[in-house]
């Protein structure tokens, strides 16, 4: 898996969330809406998410492994670096 292309849309209001971003693996498909989030540790990403009837909030796309998750990640933090 190689992800081809991240597009980030900056978050210019105070609070945790920074920034919006659309990711391309191997120029076939698309995830939108992953969450760039200040934390207590820095930087990390959230995945597309829906709130259900309960009230708690689902996943809609994640990664199945954490080496998979890091390196989404870390290709969105550091295009998130990139534009400052």
């Amino acid at each position: 898996m190689e992800i081809t292309d991240v597009r980030l849309k900056k978050n210019i209001s105070e609070g945790k969330l920074k920034a919006v971003a659309s990711i391309t693996i191997d120029n076939e498909f698309v995830v939108h809406d992953i969450k760039v989030i200040n934390g207590d540790k820095g930087l990390f990403i959230a995945m597309p998410s829906v709130k259900t009837a309960d009230g708690t909030y689902r996943d809609i796309a994640h990664p199945i492994s954490s080496d998979v998750r890091f390196k989404i990640q870390e290709a969105i933090i550091s295009k998130y670096n990139e534009a400052d």
